[in-house]
């Protein structure tokens, strides 16, 4: 994971293009024309053997002969010829290059991997090959074969696709859109999606990322870059392909997910990103986004002057997932006192058709102060009785200082158009059709949760798990060839991870199987107990209410005869028997895991029974989850709204099923041999959760194997002991953020200001919790955990992309300053900064913390001058 040298991607001083041509409409000339007539400062080199000059520049035969190295190459000539090409540039001191070139096989002696080798030992970076090239509108580069150079602005592009690029770019250009910075980057044999998040992330010029996505090929080096870019500015993507994986043939209904789109769904979910659809939507979504709207809820007021198109928008709202605001009384007595007797007073409001724009403007200001309403939709349909464009004025002199979001709809066109203009200048989004509308609002709605996921500060972990059990088990399983559990291994596994399961007992013999239902009493349910059958009750193992030895036998030795027949080369192995789970009210649930190809461990949670394939009710997340993140994922689903009670059924136990998420999660992360699990049905009600049936899959762990997030770094805990007191120094938790609020409240004004150089009174909920959820691969923070459980100091890093220089930071409860916890603290981190291989580390502090000077001098930091004349940069290398 690095932006290593992609500054002279992005900030070249000199170009130089290999493959150039005069010959109209061939590549090579459309990217002379590009790079030459875009604006660019520096000098633009051609390298043609057979042309003396390219358009009217001088061209140079060969590398060798250039007058200076340059920057970047932009290289269009047959493939068979790059890889030594790359060689020859980076030898010259070239550190990146855009490889327009196609034809590059991925063997592992391919011209790709050559293409690599031959770049790697001077860091060159590369773009493609296979692609369209990039462009910087600001920096006046063009080093592409693109149609036209768009306006510059703050929206960058990033794209596997060159003719969804081209296409792009044609859709923004009249729409008034300008960009940053536009990349192709075709087979992404070096830089991908991972790089160019963390590179712009950081860029001052781009406000906001499209991405364009057909695969992601390193899941972990994606997911840490988005989260992290998505947190500093929106992130929305296409990705193409949505139905893509086809049905398969699956051990577990788990495992038929994996591969699927529901899992690139769940992992732009978690990294704070925003799907959206198509181009149209994803321009409309970042001019949404970026139009300074937040919303704190999902409930929508919606004000119009027809009533028709009220209706469209309050359905489409339905349709789409979203909820009306309920008016309050008050506020329909407001309303009822500046609304004609006519009006609807209800949601949508209704100002009926000649509203002049005093009634915008009155019944606005009423919606304005709802409580109900998170955000405003503005309506009008063109009457020849009322000026759409006065009404517009209304509304954005009504906005004017307001803080509540309003969106607007005007219907129509060409009498509408002057309308939208004047609210769009204002900075109200104008939408031509209510389903426009009602999208924008979802869009802000979807992207407040996509950012609440990144943030929230859950408060428990896991539970515990014998883990030594458990590993047992599947090795021992393995170590005989078999590639799945039996029944009681599988009941067994999900007992060491706290899982509930209903008792159960083997029997070899229908005979033996009567015996253990007498023994049990009651009903019992009978199922064939076979290595080789998975979904049993599809072939009659199973059989339910089986009351008495005699009835349990006869059904066994008839399952036998009828099971041999079906399958005669399965193994029959005998039976289970089990005493029926009698819990009427329980609503039948699934859960389980899988390893998916590109994001690793992932859990589903849905509507169960045997009718799980036609419920199609079903939400997946990435591992590892928490209590917040399990909550969430059961909210997707349909089956949420019964699991919160109705008519005679009391809720179900929601925590208990989350408890249930969260140890599937750490199993799948303990064990990655467990390629698939199912547990279906799993009951739940008001007493709490029951598995009644699992299946698991095993297989050798692979590459796919890895959380595409990582999980909590369990092994860093260490003792310490300050004047007495002993301490836990661990990594922090996402539930320590009400925790660190509490120490920022515990320590003096000025400790607070030499720590964040604000003016704060407190660290407000938001700023913990940004705090306290990090990305443990490239952050981290330790904490010094009083026995109380109270934070008496934390110690934090974060590292650049190239995992080589970290910067840091440091604060002391103000009660424990001076009591040797900050060195011990900082002896942690520069323990851990060295165990992570990095090669320095460094933080800025101002002049006069004499104290913080002291401390980093005396842990080995030497002094030097830093960006800012008012701090000092402390620096120190390790070997």
């Amino acid at each position: 994971m690095t932006t290593r040298n992609l500054d002279a991607l992005f900030e070249p001083r000199s170009i130089a293009l290999i493959g150039a041509s005069n010959h109209e409409g061939s590549v090579g000339a459309v990217l002379a024309r590009n790079l030459l007539e875009t604006g660019f400062q520096g000098p633009v080199m051609a390298v043609n053997p057979h042309a003396a000059s390219i358009r009217s520049t001088l061209a140079y035969p060969s590398i060798a002969d250039l007058p200076i190295a340059p920057d970047l190459a932009v290289i269009a000539i047959p493939a068979a010829g790059v890889p030594d090409l790359i060689a020859e540039l980076g030898a010259r001191g070239c550190r990146a290059a855009v490889v327009i070139s196609a034809g590059f096989d991925a063997g592992e002696h391919g011209l790709r991997q050559k293409l690599l080798d031959a770049a790697r030992p001077h860091l060159l970076r590369i773009v493609g090959p296979n692609c369209l090239g990039f462009i910087s509108p600001g920096r006046g580069v063009n080093a592409s074969f693109a149609q036209l150079t768009p306006a510059a602005g703050g929206l960058a592009l990033v794209s596997q696709s060159g003719a969804i690029t081209t296409a792009a770019l044609d859709w923004a250009a009249p729409r008034g859109f300008g960009f940053s910075h536009v990349v192709s980057l075709g087979d992404q044999a070096d830089v991908d999606f991972g790089d160019m998040l963390d590179y712009l992330a950081l860029d001052p010029r781009t406000h906001a990322i499209l991405l364009y996505v057909e695969s992601i090929h390193d899941a972990r080096k994606f997911m840490t870059a988005g989260r992290i870019a998505a947190r500093s500015k929106p992130v929305v993507v296409i990705k193409a392909g949505r139905g893509a994986a086809g049905a398969r043939a699956a051990f577990s209904h788990t495992g038929a997910l994996a591969g699927s789109d529901a899992v690139y769904d769940a992992a732009f979910r978690r990294a704070g990103m925003l799907r959206v659809t198509g181009l149209r939507e994803l321009f409309d979504a970042v001019a949404t986004l970026t139009a300074g709207l937040r919303i704190e809820g999902e409930r929508l007021a919606i004000l119009t002057n027809g009533g028709g198109a009220g209706v469209m928008a309050a359905d489409a709202l339905e349709a789409a997932g979203g909820r009306l605001a309920t008016i309050s009384e008050a506020g329909r007595k407001r309303l009822a006192a500046v609304l004609p007797p006519t009006a609807g007073l209800g949601n949508p409001i209704d100002i009926i058709g000649d509203a002049q724009p005093d009634r915008y403007r009155a019944a606005l200001e009423v919606l304005l102060e709802e409580p109900e309403a998170d955000a405003v939709l503005v309506m009008n349909c063109p009457t020849a009785v009322a000026d759409s464009t006065a009404a517009a004025r209304a509304v954005v002199e009504t906005v004017a200082g307001r803080s509540r979001p309003v969106l607007s709809c005007w219907l129509g066109d060409p009498s509408a158009a002057e309308g939208r203009r004047v609210l769009a200048a204002a900075g109200i989004p104008a939408h031509e059709t209510p389903e426009e509308a009602v999208l924008a609002f979802q869009h802000l709605a979807a992207h407040r949760a996509s950012q609440r996921q990144l943030l929230r500060a859950p408060s428990a972990g896991a539970p515990q798990a014998d883990k030594a059990a458990a590993r047992a088990l599947v090795e021992a399983a393995m170590a005989t060839g078999r590639d799945r559990l039996t029944d009681p291994e599988a009941r067994a596994l999900l007992a060491a991870y706290a899982i509930p399961v209903i008792e159960s007992r083997e029997a070899p013999t229908p005979k033996a199987a009567g015996a253990v239902a007498e023994a049990l009493g009651g009903p019992v349910a009978l199922k064939i107990l076979s290595p080789d059958i998975s979904h049993k009750s599809d072939i009659g193992g199973v059989m339910l209410g089986l009351t008495g030895a005699a009835a349990v036998e006869a059904a066994a030795a008839h399952m036998l005869e009828s099971i041999g027949a079906q399958k005669p080369e399965a193994r029959l192995e005998g039976f289970i028997v089990e005493a029926m789970a009698v819990r009427p009210r329980a609503e039948e649930l699934i859960v389980g895991l899988t390893q998916d190809a590109v994001f690793g461990p992932v859990v589903l949670f849905g509507r169960g029974g045997i009718a799980v394939e036609l419920e199609a009710d079903r939400a997946v997340g990435l591992a590892p989850l928490d209590e917040v993140l399990a909550d969430d994922l059961i909210g997707r689903t349909r089956v949420a709204k019964r699991l919160a009670g109705y008519r005679d059924r009391p809720p179900a136990d929601r925590a208990a099923l989350g408890r249930v998420l969260t140890a599937l999660s750490q199993l799948a992360i303990d064990l990655p041999e467990v390629a698939e699990l199912d547990i279906n049905p799993l009951l739940a009600d008001a007493d709490g959760v029951l598995a009644l049936d699992a299946r698991v899959r095993l297989a050798k762990p692979g590459p796919a194997s890895r959380p595409a997030i990582g999980p909590y770094p369990e092994g860093l805990d260490r003792q310490m002991v300050v004047q007495g007191i002993a301490m836990t120094v661990r990594p922090i938790r996402p539930q320590d953020a009400p925790r660190l609020t509490e120490m920022v409240a515990k320590s003096s004004a000025e400790d607070v200001r030499l720590r964040f150089r604000a003016g704060l009174h407190g660290l407000p909920d938001s700023w913990a919790e940004r705090l306290a959820h990090i990305d443990y691969d490239r952050e981290m923070a330790l904490v010094a955990e009083l026995p109380d459980g109270a934070i008496a100091g934390v110690a934090r890093l974060a590292a650049d992309p190239e995992a080589l220089r970290a910067e840091f930071a440091l604060m002391v409860r103000s009660d424990w300053s001076g009591r040797g916890l900050g060195s011990q603290l900082l002896g942690a981190l520069l323990d851990y900064a060295a165990g992570r291989g990095l090669k320095e580390m460094w933080g800025d502090t101002d002049r006069d913390n004499a104290r913080m000077l002291g401390l980093a001098e005396a842990a080995g930091f030497k002094r030097a001058a830093g960006d800012d004349p008012s701090r000092i940069r402390m620096t120190r290398a390790f070997p």
